[in-house]
């Protein structure tokens, strides 16, 4: 019989560097082991209302994720089932009709930014690590990443980040993070804290293989 898979919350605030702790994490340890999955994946669908309406949405408060079909799809993935997950473009604001299929894993990293909010979801984790990062060093990140990357306006982002992503961080993200197991300082370039996850990781392996 396998055995379950082993899952790695990875939480904290917008471009605080989970990601890269995520892929980092992957890379060293060998994507054949190891899977990520983004919360982001999981933001409801809201394909049915027009663009400007998309845009009004608080995208950064615990309702605006489908958290129920998150903990579906990882007590289908330890049940060793492949699962079907949403792929969601932060340009348009919806779900794309495409979707990536991921099968059984080892050890399963989730990572995004409202994680531990929900119980569910917490009580599903093995480990949960929180990116414990200045807001104006992840303000400069998002600016970088969403002006770029997601071709947004300089204005929008900074809007954005006044009006929902600093209020929502104050209200539901750093409380969560009396949930987390470990706390990494400085973000995703922290050598010490992934080198002490990765030897941690490769314990879990260790065991889940024998």
């Amino acid at each position: 019989m396998n055995k379950q898979a082993i899952i790695i919350g990875i939480s904290g605030p917008s471009a605080s560097g989970k990601s890269l702790l995520a892929n980092t994490i992957v890379s060293e340890l060998g994507s054949e082991q190891v899977v990520v999955i983004s919360e982001d994946a999981y933001y409801k669908d809201h394909g049915h209302l027009p663009f400007v309406e998309r845009e009004k949405i608080n995208y950064d408060h615990p309702d605006s994720f489908d958290h129920a079909l998150l903990c579906e799809h990882l007590r289908q993935l330890r049940q060793g089932k492949s699962v079907e997950i949403p792929i969601y473009s932060h340009s348009q604001h919806l779900r794309l009709p495409e979707t990536r299929t991921i099968g059984q894993h080892a050890i399963i990293v989730l990572e995004g930014i409202l994680l531990f909010s929900d119980k569910e979801l917490r009580d599903i984790m093995d480990i949960r690590i929180f990116m414990s990062t200045p807001l104006d060093v992840c303000l400069t990140r998002r600016l970088k990443r969403d002006v770029v990357e997601r071709h947004r306006t300089f204005e929008s982002v900074v809007h954005q980040y006044e009006t929902t992503v600093r209020p929502m961080y104050l209200q539901f993200i750093e409380p969560s993070s009396r949930y987390a197991d470990i706390i990494v300082p400085r973000g995703g370039e922290n050598r010490i804290a992934i080198e002490m996850i990765q030897a941690k990781m490769r314990e879990l392996l260790a065991s889940h293989t024998n």
